[in-house]
């Protein structure tokens, strides 16, 4: 996430909010933007994580795509082989 900040308004139900400051108010979150910046990072990491799902299943679905995959992985069984067996 980038550092950088800037101030946006925006409205939330009257009940969230209160439920937020008192969230800051008990030392749950260190303070109400704090729990906003929180909630909305997890949002969007759970819709970029449902969108990488969704091009996987796609890919998984493309014959191409998985005989591609298919014949890299062949190709690498070898040395994968050789690998785990020095990492033990």
């Amino acid at each position: 996430m980038s550092l950088k900040s800037k101030n946006i308004t925006f409205s939330l139900p009257v009940d969230l909010i209160e439920k937020l400051r008192e969230c800051a108010d008990n030392n749950h979150i260190p303070s109400v933007s704090a729990g906003v910046r929180e909630a909305i990072e997890q949002y969007v990491a759970n819709i970029e994580k449902k969108a990488l799902h969704d091009k996987m299943m796609e890919a998984a679905n493309d014959a191409l795509f998985m005989k591609d995959l298919h014949n890299s992985m062949s190709a690498f069984s070898v040395s994968d082989a050789e690998s785990a067996k020095e990492e033990k």
